[in-house]
């Protein structure tokens, strides 16, 4: 592990420099909840975070959480918390601010100790989705580097979308919201509405699926996405995402290089006014999601579940909710979804993040204005 990284804690602790939130030793929320086939107990690591939108743990055992307001929160095992420094300014409005954190796969050999991290990049036209990484020290961020940043602004402060992933073969994937205007996400030159796919320094692979065409952007992967929040490559090495539908319509889609997945032309949600359904439900050329979410579930973090820990759930996707407070639990067959149990009904909130540590738990966040927590999930022993 990179020796920076090694002394975060301690620099960290020793000067306090952005101050210290509320903190906690590890609190048992819920002693035992049933499913088909665990017995779960549910805790609470820490609390009193910011709209919190993406949790991680480090190599060493500590998480890494980002807050929208543009705060990224050190959190020790115990629950206590220190605020880094030197991230650079976001744009705040709306549902933008500091978004998702992904480490870099190789993140531990000293020369890959890159943190990734996407944000709202504020512009003369408003806020774009942008991907920096840097590197942890002492105090904070260094070696700030800007990789990515959408080709056009918005003035409006919704639908970023804005989960990362990485393939197997390195590359990064990067999911980007239509941001409200919805025929953006059929725009091939466009980044809004779309899946990106990314060389660790934010380049364009070779292979990208449009590097050839004129009418589509190189980095763009798939088009037709209305605003995923939930991302997740699985151990055979397939991308999973969730996506927000309109008012309903709630969708998984397994992701495929240059598919188009239909918003707005093709949705299974309806009008937020009239209530009636937008587009149609399926078009020629337009890729159906594998699963529909009843009613307004409102999709956010999506995780895979390889660990031992939970022998019964091996390969099954978790995947959060906001409006509906839930957390599912998907099971796969190829493309489709074959069973899906709804695990967690309301005993933390809106649920905005979903990693499953290498520890082998499952750790979750939930978004709240000034009590967001984090939360660990795992079967009673």
């Amino acid at each position: 592990m990179h020796e920076a990284s090694k002394r975060l804690a301690v620099g960290l602790l020793a000067s306090l420099a952005a101050g210290v939130g509320t903190s906690q030793a590890a609190e048992v929320v819920a002693e035992r909840i049933d499913t088909e086939h665990l017995e779960l107990r549910l805790e609470r690591i820490a609390e009193g975070f910011e709209h919190p939108w993406a949790v991680i743990l480090l190599p060493d055992g500590r998480f890494l959480v980002s807050e929208r307001p543009g705060r990224l929160a050190l959190v020790e095992e115990d629950g206590s918390i220190a605020q880094l420094e030197g991230l650079p300014e976001v744009n705040p409005r709306g549902q933008g601010g500091l978004l998702d954190l992904e480490l870099h796969p190789r993140y531990g050999d000293g020369e890959h100790d890159w943190l990734y991290f996407t944000w709202s990049k504020p512009g003369d036209g408003g806020s774009a989705t942008a991907l920096s990484r840097a590197r942890l020290d002492d105090d904070g961020l260094t070696d700030i580097e800007l990789l990515f940043a959408q080709n056009r602004d918005s003035k409006r402060g919704i639908h970023y979308g804005s989960r990362l992933a990485w393939l197997p073969d390195g590359t990064l994937l990067m999911t980007i919201g239509e941001r409200g205007t919805p025929s953006r996400a059929q725009d091939g030159r466009d980044h809004a509405g779309s899946v990106l796919r990314l060389t660790e320094t934010g380049g364009v692979p070779d292979d990208n699926p449009f590097v050839d065409d004129d009418e589509t952007l190189d980095e763009i992967f798939t088009l037709g996405n209305r605003n995923p929040q939930g991302l997740v490559v699985t151990q055979a090495g397939d991308a999973w995402a969730t996506e927000h539908g309109p008012r309903t319509g709630d969708e998984l889609n397994r992701l495929i290089a240059g598919e188009n997945y239909g918003w707005p032309e093709a949705s299974q949600g309806l009008d937020y006014g009239t209530r009636e359904p937008i587009g149609e439900k399926s078009l020629p050329g337009m890729r159906d999601p594998a699963y529909v979410f009843e009613g307004r579930f409102a999709p956010s973090g999506l995780t895979q579940v390889t660990s031992d820990m939970f022998e019964a759930w091996q390969g099954n996707l978790l995947a959060g909710g906001l409006r509906s407070e839930q957390l599912y639990r998907l099971e796969l067959e190829e493309d489709r979804v074959v069973d899906a149990e709804q695990v967690l009904d309301g005993e933390i909130g809106r649920i905005r993040d979903v990693h499953q540590g290498h520890d082998g738990a499952i750790y979750l966040i939930s978004d709240d204005d000034s009590k967001g927590s984090l939360y660990r999930l795992r079967p009673v022993d």
